[in-house]
């Protein structure tokens, strides 16, 4: 798709994403720990109000 951006705008844009401050190394997605994560906060505040609801 070409660019909407006048070819000067587009020059500084690119030239802004290839700073080294935009260079960042990420570690690769893992959905299944962050279901893992989610599901162990579910159960834990579950859990919790349980306990709460208990103690009252």
């Amino acid at each position: 798709m070409p660019s909407r951006l006048n070819p000067d705008d587009q020059r500084r844009v690119e030239e802004y994403l290839q700073a080294p401050q935009h260079q960042v190394e990420r570690r690769p997605f893992r959905p299944w720990l962050l279901l893992i994560i989610v599901v162990a906060a579910v159960v834990g505040l579950g859990l919790l109000s349980r306990l709460l609801s208990y103690l009252t």
